[in-house]
């Protein structure tokens, strides 16, 4: 799959269907607290999606059997919402949810505090958080894909996390996953140049611990290796011709 550079007109509906995420994650990240299960979260997204006259672009993707991708603590993404998974004082929580408005796809994760979380989980959210901000700064016409990886990497590396390396972001468009892969770490290649019109789902996903992870048997969670805690921020983003990106998925 080529990358592709999407019209004004796409690029409406990109916004639209951004706008419309954002306003999804916005009622999650309210819901989310203590005592609540990770299916009811699944639950709400679904009700929220469809209420926007919207298709949830993850459930059945693949085989993935829920709407909302909801990560637990030591889980990195893919978590499978569950009635049995209740959320306890202290957690963090991952929410990656993405939808389809008229053929076009957002996508984006937020990693939320459960009550009153440790100073090294919320260190870890809101670095998580930054890295991905840091990295869009490159997220110019002009520069170079990899620019925007080694960015995110120099802004994390001095923290000590383990940034994920089996997992990257990707172009987003008329599919959910698009070229060209984005990683989150050091390249030693440029990368494609980048120019107005594309649309990247950029994702840090960041371990307090080693970048190593592995996955489950149910074939999707994946965990950190080392049981540390992890944290993923997403956004949909769109290259400008004025040099600033435009955040499709923040309201």
């Amino acid at each position: 799959m080529a990358v592709t550079v999407k019209s004004a007109r796409e690029l409406g509906l990109m916004r639209d269907s951004g706008k419309i995420l954002a306003e999804v994650h916005a009622k999650l990240g309210e819901f989310v607290k203590p005592g609540i299960s990770t299916l009811e979260i699944d639950q709400l997204g679904e009700k929220l999606i469809r209420g926007y006259d919207c298709v949830p672009n993850f459930l059945h993707y693949n085989g993935y059997p829920a709407s909302i991708c909801v990560s637990v603590n030591d889980e990195v993404v893919h978590g499978i919402p569950k009635a049995s998974r209740i959320l306890q004082e202290g957690d963090i929580v991952s929410l990656d949810a993405g939808l389809i408005y008229k053929g076009y796809h957002s996508d984006a994760a937020r990693t939320y505090p459960v009550g009153k979380v440790s100073e090294e989980a919320q260190l870890l959210i809101d670095r998580t958080k930054q890295s991905f901000f840091e990295g869009i700064k490159m997220a110019v016409a002009g520069n170079h894909l990899y620019d925007i990886s080694n960015r995110i990497d120099d802004y994390i590396s001095q923290f000590g996390y383990g940034i994920v390396t089996d997992l990257v972001g990707h172009g987003i468009g008329t599919h959910l996953h698009e070229d060209p892969q984005i990683p989150n770490f050091r390249q030693k290649k440029k990368g494609i140049k980048l120019c107005a019109g594309m649309t990247l789902a950029i994702e840090p996903m960041i371990n307090i611990g080693r970048s190593d992870v592995e996955w489950l048997d149910d074939d999707w969670t994946v965990v950190t290796e080392d049981g540390t805690y992890s944290a993923h921020y997403e956004n949909t983003i769109a290259i400008t011709p004025d040099g600033e990106p435009e955040i499709l998925t923040l309201l």
